[in-house]
């Protein structure tokens, strides 16, 4: 196995991708787009969209004649045998400075496992030798797994958060930063917190114009607000990063509600507002631009509060599992018209993987039927293979504020896309390149030949892996190649 990651630079040539697209046409369906070709202008957008022609090279020269580009004014990928394009990966929740412990959670639950693993963890990270190790290896880790949009926490120091957003923009990787903010003491440790409500935010400033320094107009990496979670935080934390937010239009990032021992500190800290969602929505942090990891243990009252505020969820299934912090209800978060997206929750996650987090999701939903008496209710908690793929694409890409950008294969978005291959089998049951002896690592999906589409695209969702990922491009830049 190699894995080469190719540099985001200027686009010097169109691309065309030809072959089979599939992207998320609603939250039930799946779009099958064959013998198609997109046409990507130099600034990554999509400009031009053929599909079901006799051929790919009808699909081709049609889109070539359609945008007036020369054939040596173009680079051409062709799917091969057993391949498709899919659009890139959206992790709406991960914690880059805690990608070294992925794995590492033993048998802690959230507050325990912050102080045993985390904290010591992130205040490491001051020293910048170490940071770049880390958030480059999460960075390239990530974009293998075809994610191309990032939601970051980083840590509370600004030189190390800085530094994440200068490897997201040259490796090539949608990002979007936030330097954790944390100052309650007693809660936060003395050797990891900020100083003062006022250092706090000036330290979340300095942030803010570095990414505008070197990312103006946030093309490709944007700062977001982020509380680390409402016991974090004092109430004059809180409300300036509100004062921030109306003054900047930025998305903020948080968490809430992830396990019942939390929602009771929260209760103890805050117990006027009367709920952990009230506590956010008393300092002006329940925003169209926020988006809320967890979720688990909302009440009724807290989901019709967030759906009125417009707020988001990120739900982290596999984090949710391993700190025992239970199941959150993704259709219920649905019927009461909140958007949610996936999220990887490194390391309270063991995976860097977005399509780990789907099939996560849909095994949760599950867990969460079996709960139920009703049969029609039961089955219908139940996440098919197309609501969680647009859970990790287009769900996402609305939560992040997106949806009109990436996410699918339209005229108008920017090309955020994966290239997936899966195993073919062939006559005498092994994949091309194999003999008896030697085996083929390309994954762990194999394809009969008699599979429709859709059968392939489950076992992908419930088998698949990195090494399906070929190619991920960001913005129609290739970032990632594997061969």
């Amino acid at each position: 196995m190699v894995l080469t990651r190719v540099a985001a630079g200027e686009q010097k040539k169109f691309l065309v991708l030809l072959g089979t697209f599939i992207h998320s046409k609603s939250r039930a369906e799946l779009e099958y787009l064959h013998n198609a070709a997109v046409a990507v202008d130099r600034q990554g957008w999509i400009a031009a969209v053929v599909k079901d022609r006799g051929s790919v090279g009808v699909a081709r020269d049609e889109v070539l004649g359609q945008m007036g580009w020369r054939a040596d004014e173009v680079d051409v990928v062709q799917c091969g045998e057993g391949q498709f394009f899919f659009p890139g990966f959206i992790d709406t929740h991960v914690h880059a400075s805690q990608y070294p412990n992925v794995g590492i959670f033993g048998k802690s639950t959230l507050l325990d496992w912050l102080d045993k693993y985390t904290f010591p963890l992130e205040s490491s990270l001051s020293d910048l030798a170490k940071a770049t190790k880390v958030y480059t290896a999460c960075v390239r880790r990530t974009l293998a797994h075809g994610t191309t949009t990032a939601t970051y926490f980083a840590t509370v120091d600004v030189p190390a958060t800085n530094l994440l957003a200068d490897l997201c923009l040259s490796i090539g990787q949608r990002a979007f930063v936030g330097r954790v903010c944390m100052d309650r003491k007693g809660l936060c440790p003395d050797y990891y917190r900020d100083e003062s409500p006022e250092a706090s935010l000036r330290a979340t400033r300095e942030t803010i114009a570095h990414i505008d320094e070197i990312d103006p107009g946030y093309r490709l990496v944007s700062p977001i607000l982020t509380p680390r979670f409402a016991p974090a935080c004092s109430k004059d934390v809180m409300n300036g990063l509100m004062k921030l937010q109306r003054e900047k239009k930025l998305p903020v990032q948080t968490h809430i509600s992830e396990n019942k021992g939390e929602v009771e500190l929260v209760k103890t800290i805050y117990p006027e507002p009367g709920s952990y969602a009230a506590v956010y929505d008393d300092h002006g942090l329940l925003t169209p631009e926020t988006v809320l990891a967890h979720a688990v243990h909302l009440t009724e009252e807290e989901g019709n509060l967030i759906s009125q505020r417009e707020s988001k969820i990120s739900h982290c299934p596999c984090s949710n599992s391993s700190l025992t912090s239970g199941e959150a209800r993704v259709r219920w978060m649905w019927d009461k018209g909140i958007d949610v997206g996936l999220g990887t929750d490194m390391s309270g996650g063991y995976s860097p993987s977005i399509l780990e987090a789907a099939r996560q999701a849909t095994l949760m939903s599950r867990h969460v039927a079996m709960q139920i008496d009703d049969e029609g209710c039961r089955e219908k908690c139940k996440l098919t293979v197309e609501e969680a793929l647009y859970l990790a694409t287009r769900g996402g890409a609305v939560c992040l504020g997106l949806g009109d950008e990436v996410g699918g294969f339209e005229v108008g978005k920017q090309l955020d896309a994966q290239l997936i291959g899966l195993g073919e089998v062939g006559q005498d049951g092994l994949r091309a390149g194999e003999n008896s002896n030697d085996w083929v690592d390309a994954g762990n999906v194999d394809v009969f030949g008699w599979e429709t589409w859709e059968e392939r695209i489950a076992k992908w969702l419930y088998n698949g892996d990195d090494r399906n990922t070929k190619k991920v491009w960001v913005k129609g830049r290739l970032v990632h190649s594997r061969r």
